[in-house]
């Protein structure tokens, strides 16, 4: 092993990038679809030995002797973004022939803006850098503030977190209730660099004793978690989830939209088992429907002659307003709209966190001088709702819609399901198509279940569609691409207390905590060297 580092703290040029790059591509496939969590093992302690060779003059100025590490982060995750989002490329290629010219700004610069985080974490792991453990301690922290920044910044883009690799299972997702994802990402980061130790003996006992430790009460506690029975349900809801699977070339194509709406309702219809019950609640995916209603009055006709008595329909749509406004200025939102069963929409949920360049452009007279457009083409451009609120769904349930990849923000699901009892999450991944990307953005439901230990019901146009439990155990979905309807029963429990330290707080302290130590060892360093 001494070699092996040894080798790798002296390359130099084109090698030191090659590895790099390798090492942080290599890491994606602890993320799904691939789940392989081993990998973290190698790709961690490869960036700490290319961070020990990442010195220059000591006469360098402050921010020249931090390059050096800026760039072997950089590189690692470019290696990482490349490997792990190039399917948003296939969005693009949807309408290739207005949008292939983009398609290196989604596989490429995308990559590389999203590497900036990480040369930070490496820049800000190589200021408190020492041997032994405190070099592990302080790339734990640089990569937990690091990823904490990634999901604010500029909106925010929290997909992949390096936290979710030591999270395959729903056994190892439990303890993301405790430390969040924030704690989670700085943890899994301490863990998985560990074995850079065995390259020398300082601290080597000590580190894989810390290791073996957080290993195993990350185990345990999702052992006894998922061991720990909620008691019996005080109510329950059956929901019907319909996937339509409609190709994105063909969901905006005016002449077949009466097709693709009487397609949702004859899913809707669908009979449901003999021993089953029947639907309070049908939920259809993200702009499922393919027309205004304002336009056409005549489809909520058919949703309450669909709907029986005290059933209701959650349908993502697109919601117009000010149409009466002088001028005709209208302001278009992507929604999810709640309809009873005499076809009248009884609420409406606006999607507050929309895609950038996606479902608008930002700095719009800017970049639209420059000839750049949204890359993604709606029929028209959204505006963000001011405020996200439950749907209440008789007996007391409250559910809370998020749309698309809404679900992927911690701290905003956090915020807006503390008085809920579902999220629900509509999304429509068919610009993805059969890629990593469905697979991961799923993963992220799942997460937020464990986090907030509330149920997810999911709709996808292509899939994947599903219910998860409280516990982020995965109770039925339909597979990816295929058409069907999904009858689930939710089971809802007694809402526990919320303790006075929140996961996110704890992830803070945690990420605080390693700060200090690797701080600490670096001045108790200097010390012994004067």
């Amino acid at each position: 092993m001494d070699r092996l580092a040894g080798r790798i703290i002296l390359l130099w040029g084109w090698r030191r990038v090659l590895v790099a790059f390798l090492a942080g591509a290599l890491a994606v496939l602890a993320q799904a679809p691939y789940d392989f969590f081993a990998v973290g093992f190698i790709s961690f302690p490869v960036l700490v030995w290319l961070l020990d060779g990442a010195t220059v003059e000591p006469s360098a100025r402050f921010l020249k002797r931090l390059v050096p590490a800026f760039a072997v982060g950089w590189w690692f995750g470019f290696g990482y973004f490349v490997a792990g989002l190039w399917w948003i490329g296939s969005a693009l290629l949807v309408e290739a022939e207005a949008f292939a010219w983009a398609l290196p700004l989604a596989v490429l610069a995308l990559p590389a803006i999203l590497a900036i985080f990480y040369g930070l974490a490496t820049a800000f792991a190589r200021l408190f850098w020492t041997g032994g453990i405190g070099r592990i301690a302080s790339l734990a922290f640089g990569f937990g503030l690091a990823e904490w920044l990634r999901s604010v910044v500029l909106t925010g883009f929290p997909w992949n977190p390096v936290g979710y690799m030591a999270m395959p299972i729903p056994l190892l997702m439990q303890s993301v209730s405790v430390v969040g994802v924030t704690g989670m990402n700085a943890l899994a980061v301490l863990v998985f660099a560990m074995p850079a130790l065995l390259a020398s003996n300082r601290h080597l006992k000590g580190g894989l004793a810390l290791a073996a430790f957080l290993v195993t009460a990350h185990v345990g506690y999702g052992y006894w978690r998922l061991s720990v029975a909620d008691g019996s349900p005080t109510r329950s809801l059956v929901v019907r989830v319909v996937q339509p699977s409609i190709l994105q070339t063909e969901k905006w194509d005016g002449s077949i939209r009466d097709v693709i709406f009487r397609k949702m309702l004859d899913l809707s219809a669908f009979p449901v088992a003999a021993d089953g019950r029947k639907p309070q609640l049908i939920l259809w995916p993200e702009t499922s429907v393919p027309f205004l209603f304002t336009e056409r009055p005549d489809a909520l006709v058919a949703i309450g002659d669909l709907l029986g008595d005290g059933q209701m329909l959650m349908a993502g749509a697109v919601r117009a307003e000010g149409a009466a406004v002088s001028g005709g200025n209208v302001r278009y939102y992507n929604s999810v709209v709640a309809i009873n069963d005499r076809g009248e929409i009884v609420d409406a949920v606006d999607k507050v966190h929309l895609v950038p360049f996606g479902e608008y452009l930002p700095f719009q007279d800017i970049l639209a001088s420059f000839g750049i457009e949204k890359i993604v083409q709606f029929p028209m451009d959204f505006s963000a709702g001011s405020q996200r609120h439950a749907v209440n769904l008789g007996e007391g349930i409250r559910a809370v819609p998020f749309i698309c990849y809404e679900i992927i923000f911690p701290d905003m699901v956090a915020r807006d399901t503390a008085t809920s009892d579902l999220i629900v999450n509509v999304t429509n991944d068919a610009w993805f198509g059969d890629t990593p990307g469905p697979y991961q953005h799923f993963r992220q439901a799942q997460i937020r279940a464990v986090e907030r230990g509330q149920p997810v019901v999911r709709a996808a146009n292509t899939g994947i569609s599903g219910y998860i439990d409280n516990r982020g155990r995965v109770v039925d979905a339909l597979a990816i691409n295929s058409s069907g309807v999904l009858d689930v029963t939710v089971p809802f429990y007694e809402q526990r207390e919320v303790g006075f330290f929140q996961p996110r707080l704890v992830g803070f302290f945690i990420v605080l905590g390693l700060a200090v130590l690797a701080f600490g060892m670096r001045v108790g360093q200097r010390l012994r060297v004067n």
